[in-house]
């Protein structure tokens, strides 16, 4: 029961990540002139959140045999 609720909190912390990461990506492309650099590695750190966020959610919902 503790692992599920390290779990949700580490999910919810991956979530607000990878929110204030599409916040940081959007005020970079709106200042001109950006770092074209700089926003790659932003939007690759935020796919990298994104899959342990699907990671994480299919360990945490029990497998359905249809």
């Amino acid at each position: 029961m503790a692992d599920q609720e390290d779990l949700r909190e580490r999910l919810e912390r991956l979530v607000t990540l990878h929110r204030d990461l599409d916040a940081a990506i959007t005020a970079l492309i709106e200042a001109r002139p950006f770092d074209n650099f700089q926003i790659q590695r932003l939007k690759k750190r935020k796919l990298q959140v994104k899959d342990e966020i699907q990671r994480l959610n299919s360990g945490l919902l029990p497998d359905i045999i249809a």
